[in-house]
This record gives C-alpha cells, sequence and structure tokens, in this order.
C-alpha cells in the first residue's frame, strides 16, 4: 500500500500508487527524441536529394527554401488568413458534426423508430466516398463558407454516430439494471450511466472525424478555389510556383499535427479518471 500524509492519511493501492508516479526526465527525453527521428531523417533526406542536383529543384524544391516561403506568408499576413480560414471552416464542421453525430447516436440506441430510419442511410453513407457530393453542395448552397463547412460536416458526422452507437451499446447491461433497480429515469441513466461510460469510444470516433474534417475541408477549398490553404496551393499550382506548393503542404501538415495532438490532449484530460489514463501512452 502507498501512504500520503498532510495532516490525514490516504491510503492508496499499489496499482493507484503506480500510476502517480513520474516517468524519469532521461527516459522521456530519449523517447521523445526517438518518436521524431523518423521525421529528422525525412527532412535531412529531402534537403539533401534537393540540393544534390539528383532531383530538380523544381520537381522538389529545397526544404530551406520552402521554409523561406513559409516564413514570408508569415510575414505577409497571408498565412494568417489562410490558416484562419481553413481551420474556421474545418472546425465549424468539425462541431456540427461532433454535437449531431453523439445526439443521433445515442437516440438511434434508445429510440427503435429512429434507429430503424437512419441505419440504412448510415450503413450506405459511411463507406461511401462522400467527396463525390460536393457538385450537388456546390449547386444547393454555392461556393462560400457554407458549403465547404457543410460538406466538412457531412463526411465527419458518421465516425462519430457509429462509434456513438457502438459505445452506448456496449454499457454493461448490470449496471443499467442496478440504476434502474433503483429509480433512475432514462435521463438520469443517459446522464450518470450511459454518457460517462460510452465517453472513451466516443472520443475516438471525434478523433477520427477531426482529421476527415480538415481533409475534406482542404479538398473543398483546392476545388472551389478562393481563399484558404488549399486555395492558395491550386493558385500557387497554376502559376508553377513549386515552393509556393511545396510550402502549403508544410504549413497544412503542421496544422493537422496541431489539431490531432490537441484532441489527444482533450481526451487525455477529459478520461482522467479513465483506466487508460494510467496507462503508458507514446501520443
Amino acid at each position: 500500500m502507498a501512504r500520503i500524509e498532510d495532516g490525514e492519511s490516504l491510503v492508496l493501492p499499489r496499482s493507484a500508487a503506480a500510476g502517480l508516479r513520474l516517468e524519469p526526465l532521461g527516459t522521456a527525453i530519449t523517447r521523445r527524441i526517438g518518436g521524431l527521428l523518423p521525421l529528422i531523417a525525412l527532412v535531412l533526406a529531402w534537403e539533401a536529394a534537393s540540393r544534390s542536383g539528383a532531383v530538380s529543384s523544381f520537381l522538389l524544391p529545397p526544404l530551406s527554401t520552402v521554409l523561406e516561403r513559409v516564413w514570408d506568408d508569415a510575414l505577409s499576413g497571408e498565412l494568417i488568413i489562410n490558416l484562419g480560414l481553413t481551420l474556421y471552416r474545418a472546425l465549424a464542421g468539425f462541431a456540427i458534426a461532433a454535437v449531431g453525430g453523439v445526439m443521433l447516436g445515442i437516440v438511434m440506441t434508445r429510440n427503435k423508430f429512429i434507429r430503424w430510419f437512419f441505419d440504412p442511410i448510415v450503413s450506405v453513407g459511411f463507406p461511401m466516398p462522400k467527396i463525390a457530393f460536393l457538385p450537388i453542395f456546390m449547386l444547393w448552397l454555392g461556393l462560400y463558407d457554407v458549403s465547404k463547412i457543410s460538406m466538412a460536416a457531412f463526411n465527419a458526422i458518421f465516425p462519430v454516430i457509429v462509434a456513438t452507437m457502438a459505445a452506448a451499446e456496449g454499457v454493461d447491461r448490470e449496471l443499467l439494471w442496478s440504476a434502474r433497480s433503483l429509480g433512475a429515469g432514462e435521463r438520469e441513466l443517459l446522464r450518470e450511466i450511459v454518457l460517462p461510460a460510452a465517453l472513451p469510444q466516443i472520443l475516438t470516433g471525434l478523433q477520427v472525424a477531426l482529421p476527415v474534417s480538415m481533409i475534406v475541408t482542404i479538398v473543398t477549398e483546392m476545388l472551389m478555389a478562393g481563399q484558404g490553404l488549399g486555395g492558395a496551393m491550386i493558385e500557387a499550382s497554376r502559376f508553377a510556383d513549386s515552393p509556393g506548393v511545396f510550402a502549403g503542404i508544410v504549413e497544412i501538415a503542421i496544422a493537422g499535427l496541431c489539431l490531432v495532438k490537441g484532441m489527444a490532449a482533450l481526451r487525455r484530460r477529459l478520461l482522467i479518471w479513465h483506466q487508460e489514463a494510467q496507462e503508458p501512452t507514446t501520443v
């Protein structure tokens, strides 16, 4: 047993005390550096291949040139505008998909008629390449933010619905029976039992939906043109601006990485009470 004394004694199980131990600093640094080695190797290979002359600088501009272009875009304010618009569209679509997907997934598990109606739609729509609907969204909603956000939400909502349904259906029935025997109503069951128990898997669905929303936003910007990271890349390609195209790739990669890491941090924060918070993680 582990004992913590501060006026009062608190006795913890050994397994819980082990979860509170901090990882040695040297081990943490080594693990972080080890995780970056493949990326560092790729960056060095990119710069070396471009500088060696084995590949034309038009086809593969040096990374240093690309980073210089990213810096110039940042100083001119163009990067802030394009990045801001892309993140606004992606996160707005993700938020709609998150709220709508969780609500619909829960209702489908609690109402037989709703499930009967929506289950075939979800079964057909989930594996379908929904980017095929882009011409319809353009025709109905135009070429501006509404259609781009709607496309992002439309693509991202399906993994949220599926994850939420699987999570809600996987809640231990004995917990539900015990709560009902103690007089819990449907709202209390949902709030106190179903949602907390289903939260880990729901968050997994949200972690899938977030990059999907980002990807679809970039694609719609490329196809519809206008401002945004995707639109800036297409404009650069039309003028044979190779550094501009690769700068867009770097900017998108960094933005996507920040979103994914941010979602992982939010997951750890929300599930600090869960068993997985005590398990080693590489995120």
